[in-house]
This record gives structure tokens, C-alpha cells and sequence, in this order.
């Protein structure tokens, strides 16, 4: 079994639309949850993240939570979206640090810029580059997931 946990800073933005998208592709073997660094309990995602992914064919109910030392010890992957977000990881769990890594650091060759884009704030549009940022480092991470449980 393979258990992804995605992270940003509040889970409201970014890890509930990697968590929608990732767990639309319904890949066998995998389970799919989001937390936040500096999370608080129970917040619906934004406005313009549910609504992007609705305009993609994508449902997704959520409740925003803080990451805890369960949810680390949980995940066989934590992918963080941003190298500030792994660092607080690793700070807190350090004995985790051979399954956190930023999104982009696992699924491209790329080392020069680890972060995805934060629409937190932003317009629709703002939202919907975020979204498809996240699709296509999806796309090629569930590439990856899908020949690590064959």
C-alpha cells in the first residue's frame, strides 16, 4: 500500500487540489490524504480551488487540518509544496526525512525551483495555473506510483 500525503501551508489551496486530483485517477493500491503546516481544524478549501476543479470534472469534499505526527508516521510519501514547507517537516520529524521531499523534487530532474506557485489570495485564474501546475507534477506522479505498486 502506498499512502501519499500532500502539504502546504494552510490545506485550503494547493494540497486538497493535489489530493482531488491524484485521488481521481483512482490508482489501485494508493490512499491520498492533505495537511497543513500551519493548518486550522476543519476549513473547506477555497472558493476558486474547489471551483477550478469542479470546471474539471473533479469532486472534492474537504476539511482542512494541521499535520500531525500521525499522519507522518501514515504516509509512505510526503510530498510538500514548497522547500519551506520540508524544512518545518523535517525539523519537527526528522526521523521521516527519507520519504519527504518537495512534489517537484520527486517527479522532475529540474533542482532549480522546488515550489509550487500559492494562489492563496489570488484570482480565478491565479487558481487555475495552480491546478494545472499540479496536474501535469500529478500526472507524472502518478506515473511513478502506478509502476511502484505493479
Amino acid at each position: 500500500m502506498t499512502r501519499v500525503l500532500f502539504v502546504c501551508t494552510g490545506n485550503t489551496c494547493r494540497s486538497p487540489m493535489a489530493e482531488a486530483i491524484l485521488k481521481s485517477k483512482e490508482i489501485p493500491g494508493v490512499e491520498v490524504k492533505s495537511v497543513g503546516v500551519f493548518a486550522s481544524e476543519g476549513q473547506s478549501a477555497s472558493t476558486y480551488a474547489t471551483e477550478v476543479l469542479s470546471d474539471h470534472g473533479i469532486q472534492h469534499n474537504h476539511s482542512s487540518r494541521p499535520l500531525l505526527k500521525e499522519d507522518v508516521d501514515w504516509a509512505t510519501h510526503i510530498f510538500t509544496m514548497t522547500e519551506g514547507h520540508k524544512g518545518a517537516i523535517l525539523q519537527l520529524y526528522p526521523h521521516a526525512k527519507d520519504k519527504i521531499s518537495t512534489l517537484k523534487e520527486f517527479v522532475l530532474d529540474d533542482n532549480n525551483n522546488r515550489d509550487v506557485i500559492d494562489p492563496f489570495g489570488g484570482t480565478k485564474d491565479t487558481y487555475l495555473e495552480t491546478f494545472q501546475e499540479l496536474k501535469d507534477l500529478i500526472d507524472k506522479l502518478a506515473d511513478k506510483l502506478s509502476k511502484h505498486e505493479k
